[in-house]
């Protein structure tokens, strides 16, 4: 695939959906549960209605087992935040540049102030290997 076509494909032609959202208070144990029950990688975390941060599987790997905290510590703990989003109507080579420059490897993605996606690392990957 040509870079131009690369450059030409929308975040919102290739994001995933829907997005499965907890409370801060979610516990740690209960994010694993619904991470491993929906085989998903990430969960976005709400305050009040509002997306405040994201869990994923590294957040969890990195954070609480290799620093053996207790499977009860509330997600608002452990969570990324703030959490880093990309307007639906954007490129994904654009998500491609906030996810180097950032270093992370999912982007919440965003339509009218709403939380409607996320798009990975993975999703470009099997993107350009089409």
């Amino acid at each position: 695939m040509s870079r131009e076509n690369f450059s030409s494909i929308l975040v919102t032609d290739i994001m995933s959906t829907p997005l499965i959202s907890v409370t801060p208070v979610t516990t740690a144990f209960q994010i694993a549960k619904m991470m491993e029950q929906g085989e998903i990688g990430a969960i976005i975390v709400k305050k009040n209605g509002i997306p405040v941060g994201i869990i994923t599987d590294r957040d969890f790997a990195i954070k609480v087992a290799a620093n053996d905290l207790s499977f009860d510590i509330p997600v608002e703990k452990i969570m990324s935040s703030p959490l880093i989003t990309i307007n639906h109507d954007e490129t994904i080579s654009s998500a491609a540049e906030i996810m180097v420059s950032k270093k992370i490897r999912k982007l919440a993605v965003s339509e009218n102030g709403n939380i409607v996606g996320l798009i990975t690392s993975t999703d470009l990957v099997n993107h350009l290997a089409k």
